[in-house]
């Protein structure tokens, strides 16, 4: 049973989940259809992309009751991710049809024409989150299809009922069912059949750094040629704010940074950095804003925070908490509305005394505070460089030097300035990470479709027929 996390007593439908064998079958057969799809003109797979985004818009209201029920998507997410996958869909037909519909002439020697071509790897397994269930489903689906590869679409086990119905509207839009295959069922059954194959081509992943290492030697272990990996994983995304930050439009960027999406966004804000001069007042203000925060059902238009995704979740949201107020200084606790029957973790912040108390990402609505003195800038840049992950990074500061000073020193793939750090838009703000958080290229970038893609080139001698015909001069 599928349960839904804002209210457990709500089964939002039943799951089979992919046996081996059928896997095996869905691999064979995605690996026989490939060189037809790989055939079929950019600017007929975009097309379908494009009618997909159509559907999507028209079921709008569908997709957004399942992300509810399903993710615990408030209205604001279940809007906003829609319109993300949606995205994902008209920018990368536009990428396929720019740049896999004809081949792309070379320079070269006269007698001679020199083409470079690119084509579908082969079988893609596209392994994707519960906490963008659509969004990131679809993006990773519709960008291995754009450069001709065939699909296996694995969705996160929390979150399968919404990755169903995307993959139905798909199809309906004219994908083939043998270029799409949707494959369900838990990621040490299904994930490691796919992820051990040798038939598979490339593997696109947003999860844990712990789930990438396993995928990685996975992989590598096969008697197999290379595949491609693609992995987004997550972040201890920090939050840099100066003296001259304005105090309120820090704390409002914080609150959403830290809190909305109940905290489940790989870059949402898990450490702020706060000047010692100003932190006092803006942690005062932090801890007022949080007293505001209404906690409930994901599809209330009143909710601000949702529930967690699970109760193993929660239980470790919790657990950290705990030792928290034990070991640190909580500064406030949002207010836990009575008679809520789901996984609902209260947001919280904690002043902490360094980053390295951290011992690992907390996937969740906890925010940690950290105060520095105003020359000790670099130190804190070196610490949280120290961490090796490297997603996203907030600076507040109305000094430019500081602004550019921050964005080259720390290695995050995304720098916000002066605003929040979460909402990334396609073809927009590219997003992904660098070292523990990621390989590349970023997602809704311009470089993405062509990790999905190999390259041909065609060398013709043209003199070999009878010369070079570009040469005549036809108004002669």
């Amino acid at each position: 049973d599928n349960i839904d996390p804002g209210r457990i007593t709500d089964t939002v439908g039943h799951v089979r989940e992919t046996t081996l064998d059928e896997v095996e079958g869905a691999i064979r057969a995605a690996r026989l259809f490939q060189p037809e799809w790989d055939r079929v003109r950019g600017g007929e797979r975009a097309a379908m992309l494009e009618r997909s985004a159509d559907l999507m818009e028209e079921n709008f209201a569908e997709l957004m009751a399942l992300a509810a029920r399903e993710a615990g998507k408030t209205p604001h997410d279940a809007v906003a991710e829609i319109r993300e996958a949606v995205d994902f869909l008209r920018y990368y037909a536009a990428q396929a049809r720019k740049n896999f519909d004809t081949a792309k002439r070379l320079p070269g020697p006269t007698g001679e024409t020199n083409e470079l071509s690119l084509h579908g790897k082969g079988v893609f397994a596209c392994i994707s989150p519960w906490n963008f269930p659509l969004a990131i489903f679809t993006g990773q689906v519709s960008a291995a299809l754009a450069a001709g590869n065939t699909v296996l679409a694995k969705p996160a086990d929390q979150t399968p009922a919404i990755a169903a119905f995307a993959v139905k509207l798909m199809h309906r839009a004219g994908i083939p069912r043998a270029a799409l295959q949707f494959v369900p069922g838990r990621g040490s059954v299904v994930g490691a059949k796919l992820t051990s194959d040798p038939r598979i081509a490339g593997v696109a992943l947003t999860g844990s750094m712990d789930t990438a290492h396993i995928i990685n030697r996975s992989l590598a272990a096969r008697d197999a040629p290379l595949a491609a990996f693609i992995a987004e994983t997550g972040g201890q995304n920090a939050m840099l704010v100066d003296s001259s930050a304005l105090p309120q439009q820090v704390v409002q960027d914080v609150i959403r940074s830290a809190f909305h999406s109940a905290g489940q966004r790989c870059s949402a804000l898990r450490v702020l950095f706060l000047q010692e001069d100003v932190a006092d007042t803006i942690m005062d203000l932090l801890a007022g804003a949080m007293q505001e925060l209404v906690i409930g059902l994901p599809w209330k238009l009143s909710t601000d925070v949702g529930p967690v995704i699970d109760e193993h979740a929660l239980a470790e949201l919790q657990a950290h908490a705990e030792r928290m107020e034990k070991e640190q200084r909580l500064i406030a606790r949002a207010p836990m509305p009575p008679g809520l029957s789901g996984y609902y973790m209260a947001p919280c912040a904690f002043e902490i005394d360094s980053i390295r108390v951290l011992e690992k990402e907390i996937f969740g609505p906890v925010l940690h505070v950290v105060r520095y003195k105003s020359g000790e800038l670099d130190r804190v840049i070196d610490e949280i460089n120290a961490t090796n992950f490297g997603l996203t990074v907030g600076v507040h500061s109305r000094i430019d030097h500081t602004q550019r000073h921050i964005a080259r020193r720390v290695r995050a793939g995304n720098c916000y300035i002066n605003r929040n750090m979460i909402g990334a838009v396609v073809g927009v703000q590219p997003f992904g990470g660098e070292n523990l958080s990621g390989t590349g290229p970023k997602a809704g970038g311009p470089h993405y479709l062509f990790r999905f893609a190999t390259e041909r080139t065609l060398t013709v001698n043209t003199a070999a027929v009878g010369g070079n015909a570009s040469l005549l001069d036809l108004n002669d």
